[in-house]
């Protein structure tokens, strides 16, 4: 066992501790026991929940409810929409602590990024509550005398959810506050080792709808639906015909799945998949802003964030004293137990997350890597669960495992010497999702944020890869898919654009000059 690890009694009652939470966010007992499929919470490995998949049949007929539901909710005023939405956002106020804690139950990470993901829940809801009143079209100059030219937004359809693991609700709340706004419907597929939240979610989207209707709002019943499966309901929901859009959390091979089978049928996709991300550190850097930036980047949620960071590039100059410092970190980071205030870092997820952690940090040995951590970390009570060392791993070049994302706390540090050089590394690698530089000049950063510069959908200085706020537009390009969720104009991807021109004169003149008279 580490030094720096207490051991920790963990299966004390965490099943009891489930039960009162889902009770007190209004799940349904029925839903959470008298199901065949097991969840397990990777705090102790142990049986926390059972509950009911969906079928095929149940599947389709949650679609087509809310095909039907989404009739009805196009045609309700948009600043309506948003009052179901504020209404959601009171009820997710109420009930941050209970859900956040089941969060941090269910995937292992600390209270206060359980607590962080419910806050981004909540942050999305007042960001939509605005955008109700600000769903904008454009006034386009028209060539053509006595006429207007504009174009109008309007409801897309049916929007289907796919979410992953590692932020079982707050990619969730980023897609279905937009697209309630905007005037769809939602079916939402969680990830299946994460049930338990959106059973807490839906029913607090249950208690909005409800308070929403005792208000005399209009709110048809399908309006919002969970499916809980594997692959198969997945992909049910990613073929059916009156799915207008997905929007998919996961692997880029998830992706690669997901995004032919919606092309196919001309649906539309908001991909967001796989993130290699990396950092650089100038020699300009504060060294103590940048020991903190990296800490979280690279260890928050035992490195099982898309946006975690994966690669640090460290200026010669400042290698050995900043690589000093941030081993002695690594190496002193308190693993254990998340529901512990003290605790950094939690468990993976599950064996596989530890198998395939393991699988790099040998491959980076063969590469000549030295790693340093890494080791799995033995908790009283746990021996079910995969608690590791976060790793440190030294390596010449970007070569072997550090070119593929491994969603685990491992970071892969390499020495630089020519700043333009080290763009063209930082560059080098499939996914675009975040990246950083740590630097006081000016010239670099202004360079990291240019056209040469950082090719990843988001691009910071003077802090970490990892912790977006909800009000810029998330998302990356190349292998990460170029979808954007959250902030920014990322609204317009769950509505359909209208070009309209409006003739107010008593002649009718054609664009472009064209002649075309008849008798």
């Amino acid at each position: 066992m580490s030094a720096s690890t207490k051991p920790q009694s963990q299966r004390s009652d965490l099943q009891g501790h489930v039960d009162a939470l889902l009770r007190e966010l209004g799940v349904n007992r029925a839903h959470y026991r008298d199901g065949t499929f097991r969840v397990h919470t990777p705090i102790t490995g142990e049986t926390i929940g059972h509950v009911q998949e969906t079928s095929a049949s149940e599947a389709a007929a949650a679609i087509e409810a809310a095909h039907t539901a989404f009739r009805v909710w196009r045609l309700v005023p948009a600043p309506k929409r948003g009052e179901l939405i504020r209404l959601l956002g009171e009820e997710l106020r109420a009930k941050k602590e209970a859900l956040g804690r089941l969060v941090s139950i269910e995937v292992g990470k600390i209270l206060s990024e359980g607590l962080g993901e419910v806050q981004e829940m909540i942050d999305i809801c007042d960001f939509a509550v605005g955008l109700s009143r600000q769903l904008y079209g454009l006034t386009i100059a028209t060539e053509r005398a006595e006429h207007r030219m504009m174009e109008s937004w309007h409801p897309l359809g049916v929007t289907g959810i796919i979410s992953a693991f590692n932020f079982p609700v707050a990619v969730w709340a980023w897609n279905s506050a937009l697209a309630l706004v905007c005037g769809n419907s939602i079916v939402w597929k969680p990830s299946e080792k994460t049930p338990l939240t959106a059973l807490a979610t839906e029913a607090l989207v249950e208690r909005a709808v409800k308070r929403f209707r005792q208000e005399g709002g209009v709110a048809p019943d399908g309006l919002s639906a969970v499916l809980f499966g594997g692959r198969d309901i997945g992909e049910l929901l990613v073929d059916h015909a009156r799915v207008a859009l997905v929007s998919a959390t996961g692997s880029t091979e998830m992706g690669r799945a997901v995004g032919p089978r919606l092309a196919k049928r001309f649906a539309r996709a908001i991909l967001e998949l796989g993130g290699n991300n990396a950092a650089i550190v100038a020699p300009t850097a504060d060294l103590d802003l940048t020991l903190h930036g990296i800490a979280f980047a690279a260890m928050g949620t035992a490195g099982q964030r898309c946006t975690t960071l994966r690669r640090l590039f460290v200026h010669e100059s400042v290698y050995e004293t900043f690589v000093s410092r941030l081993k002695r970190a690594y190496a002193s980071v308190t693993v254990g137990n998340p529901l512990q205030t003290d605790t950094l870092v939690g468990p993976l997820i599950d064996a596989a997350a530890y198998r395939g952690m393991q699988n790099a940090l040998d491959a980076a040995r063969a590469a000549g890597g030295a790693v340093h951590g890494g080791e799995r970390v033995a908790i009283e009570g746990a021996a079910d669960a995969h608690y590791v060392r976060p790793a440190l791993v030294e390596m010449a070049a970007q070569t072997g495992p550090v070119e593929h994302e491994t969603f685990a706390p491992v970071l892969y540090v390499m020495k630089y010497s020519d700043f333009n050089a080290v763009l063209e590394v930082h560059n080098a690698i499939a996914q675009g999702l975040s990246s950083s530089i740590f630097t006081n000049d000016l010239r670099e950063a202004e360079a990291f944020f240019s056209a040469r510069g950082s090719d990843c959908g988001i691009a910071n200085v003077n802090i970490g890869p990892s912790g977006a706020e909800i009000g810029g537009a998330f998302g990356g390009e190349k292998e990460t898919g170029g979808g954007r969720e959250s902030g920014s104009d990322a609204w317009k991807a769950y509505m359909r654009r209208a070009t309209n021109t409006i003739n107010y004169g008593r002649t009718l003149p054609l664009a472009q000059g064209v002649k075309f008279d008849v008798v």
